[in-house]
């Protein structure tokens, strides 16, 4: 069974669908994609069946990152099946172990940028909706900058459950 990973925002169209593409062409990259399942949903259901927002778009294909992308809302349900959830803010954390079913469930939830040394006490990645581009570019920079420690995270988890 693949390792399972959500990234999670509020409405499923900036942040979220952009880690999930970053992460996933980090994971593909490190030749993992057989064993590590990247999604993405939002705290709240406003976008379900949307696209993401096109200046997530922009920006992802600007940088060399696939954009295809459907909205969706998370469901506590799907603790059950994932191994990590991953917060792009404090709120979303909070919500997150607010509807985990189990305290174990609670335990699967983490900052993003808990991953990046270089973050310092600034855990949130700011939501660029209501901005311009600038926004989604500084957004995706920390992404990417979270990235590396994570996909580190994620191999040694996937090694543990291997062995």
């Amino acid at each position: 069974m693949r390792f399972s990973v959500c990234f999670v925002c509020t409405g499923n169209i900036c942040r979220s669908p952009m880690a999930e593409s970053v992460f996933r062409a980090r994971v593909e990259d490190a030749g993992l994609d057989g064993a590590v399942a990247v999604h993405s949903a939002g705290t709240g259901g406003w976008h379900e069946g949307d696209g993401a927002d096109p200046r997530a778009v922009t920006v992802l294909r600007e940088n060399g990152y696939p954009s295809g992308h459907t909205a969706r809302r998370f469901q506590p349900s799907w603790f059950a099946r994932l191994d990590l959830v991953i917060a792009l803010d404090q709120g979303h954390l909070r919500e997150l172990r607010r509807v985990a079913p189990t305290a174990a469930d609670a335990a699967k939830v983490r900052l993003l940028r808990s991953y990046d040394p270089a973050a310092g006490d600034d855990l949130d990645v700011p939501d660029p909706y209501y901005g311009g581009a600038d926004g989604f570019e500084e957004c995706l920079d920390m992404v990417e900058a979270a990235s590396g420690g994570l996909l580190a995270a994620v191999r040694d988890a996937v090694e543990e459950k291997a062995a």
